[in-house]
């Protein structure tokens, strides 16, 4: 079982040009701010907004959020350059975008342990296109060798590659959205769902939230201020499934029922498969409430 918890129930992107927006990030109640490098930043503005990320890594109290920067591929002509420069400015995570196959993931593990810093930075690889829902499993099995951490749906890229027709049910990134939380789970990596684009429509968000959330991802990753409180909401722990949580380990603990493989629990029989993901649940709402 997890013995601690890290919530990553909202991850936000933030310009990496925008030195307004990466400060803003210190006081949102989002659990992580992923400072954006690629997609948000044009071409000319790579080398300003991987200085103005470094210095918001080394000046900004971000307290309890977890810093992570979303570099360049690795395969493009910033990449390499944006990997070994922010190393040093010491980031919780990096992400790696347009990630095709395992050897992505090596090949940036290898030049973090060629820099030999910081070996708790950890890296979170992209699935956003067509190679990499193919090599999937190959990808997520790279964390065995490497400090690969969980994986992030990239469903805009992933869309647009397999020319899907827009849909609220996202019915043509079903199959992959599932594969993704399964080649994670198969690997105990975390894993988290793609953006939503349409900024206003609240519900949208809300009903792809829940969505995301049925399928088995921690988290989703945001592109806006104002979808941080319904993704804390949706991917973090509901007040009945802690109540039942409690219920669970509380049965489980009773002197009588320590070698029980099944119980009855608020009238549903209960395996310990159950008891371990009441564990799981109950480690998520003992951190969220120590952090607060």
């Amino acid at each position: 079982m997890q013995t601690t918890f890290i919530p990553r129930r909202s991850c936000l992107y933030m310009p990496g040009t925008n030195s307004r927006a990466l400060e803003k990030a210190r006081t949102l109640p989002c659990d992580v701010v992923i400072m954006d490098l690629e997609d948000a930043v044009a071409p000319d503005s790579k080398k300003l907004a991987r200085q103005s990320v470094c210095d918001a890594l080394d000046n900004g109290d971000y307290g309890f959020r977890e810093r992570w920067v979303r570099i360049n591929a690795l395969s493009s002509e910033w990449g390499e350059r944006d990997l070994t420069t922010v190393i040093k400015h010491r980031p919780d995570a990096l992400v790696l975008p347009k990630v095709d196959n395992a050897d992505d993931v090596i090949s940036a593990n290898e030049l973090l342990r060629e820099a030999n810093l910081h070996p708790e930075i950890a890296l979170w690889a992209m699935i956003e296109s067509p190679c990499a829902v193919l090599n999937i499993a190959h990808i997520a099995a790279a964390a065995s060798i490497t400090r690969l951490a969980g994986l992030i749906f990239g469903s805009n890229d992933l869309a647009k590659d397999l020319r899907l027709q827009a849909s609220s049910e996202r019915t043509g990134l079903l199959p992959a959205l599932t594969q993704t939380v399964i080649a994670a789970r198969a690997y105990q990596l975390e894993v988290l769902d793609g953006v939503y684009n349409n900024i206003a429509d609240a519900e949208g968000f809300y009903q792809e939230c829940r969505q995301g959330r049925q399928l088995g991802f921690d988290g989703k990753t945001l592109i806006h201020p104002s979808q941080i409180d319904t993704a804390n909401s949706v991917f973090g722990p509901q007040a009945d499934a802690i109540n039942n949580a409690q219920a669970i380990v509380a049965a489980f603990a009773e002197p009588d029922n320590q070698g029980a493989g099944v119980l009855k629990i608020n009238g549903e029989m209960t395996e310990r498969l159950h008891l371990i993901e009441a564990q799981r649940l109950l480690a998520q709402y003992a951190a969220l409430q120590a952090r607060d």
